[in-house]
């Protein structure tokens, strides 16, 4: 358990309370806008993004926030010391714009540019998802506050469950990746809740071929590493952090348990040659 973790229930207060901002806006309307990187945004993700910097600046005043919005509107931090926050306050804009309701709050704490503390919640379906460092994940089903621990689980004898992106997939470059490994069935999700669907053990492969940022990966990949799963890219090592030469823009990764770690290598050397 990580030597923050004493301040996870405010943080998960926190998300609950930019949640149902996002709620109450998506249920009473809005209108979108285009940022520079050709990306939707809406009043949802800035109210969201400044309820949540207001509360982290009191609870640690003296680590650095990074957000989506702050980095869009040209706030980037000095992060070079690896101590920062990595938030997303809406991810899954496209679903939220679109009428769909798979859109989270991501809250990330990173040390040393590895997520430590990761926390995400569901709005429209009452749910949370929270870790603070190996075998410590757990989920809050809608109308409680009881921490089911989650983990992931072992690739059922029936094949692999692939999780795909509901609105980015790529169904020919999946299957080319998946190289002949038995699948029995597509689960398509959007936003963070990928890798959740991992972490908990409802499924077991997420291969992401397309871009994303580290704001959109970190809390899931901090909840998945303590529920026995890693984000890997296509070398086959740990996800990085802290890419601002490349405005923190990830590479091709894959989401798996520990058990389909050498899957990820394989792929990727089959893909190479």
């Amino acid at each position: 358990m990580h030597a923050m973790a004493n301040i996870l229930d405010d943080l998960c207060a926190l998300a609950r309370e930019a949640g149902a901002v996002e709620k109450q806006i998506f249920e009473g309307g809005f209108t979108a806008e285009i940022k520079q990187d050709g990306s939707p945004v809406t009043i949802a993700d800035q109210k969201a993004e400044e309820i949540i910097i207001r509360k982290i600046s009191e609870l640690t005043p003296d680590i650095p926030f990074l957000g989506e919005e702050s980095v869009a509107a040209g706030r980037v931090p000095d992060i070079s010391g690896g101590l920062y926050w990595c938030v997303d306050p809406l991810d899954g804009t496209k679903e939220f714009v679109e009428g769909g309701g798979e859109f989270t709050v991501n809250i990330a704490l990173m040390e040393n540019f590895k997520p430590v503390i990761g926390v995400i919640y569901v709005p429209m379906k009452d749910v949370l998802y929270a870790a603070t460092g190996a075998g410590t994940a757990f989920m809050q089903m809608a109308g409680t506050y009881e921490k089911t621990p989650i983990s992931v689980r072992a690739v059922p004898d029936a094949g692999l469950t692939v999780v795909t992106s509901r609105r980015h997939g790529n169904p020919a470059a999946i299957e080319n990746f998946l190289g002949g490994w038995k699948v029995s069935e597509l689960l398509a999700c959007s936003s963070s809740l990928k890798f959740c669907a991992i972490a908990e053990g409802r499924a077991d492969f997420y291969p992401r071929l397309g871009p994303t940022s580290e704001w959109d990966t970190a809390a899931g990949d901090a909840i998945l590493r303590a529920a026995g799963g890693h984000i890997l890219t296509m070398d086959g090592q740990p996800l990085s952090y802290g890419k601002t030469e490349e405005n923190f823009v990830n590479p091709h990764f894959a989401a798996c348990p520990e058990s389909l770690k050498k899957m990820v290598s394989d792929a990727a050397v089959r893909l190479a040659r």
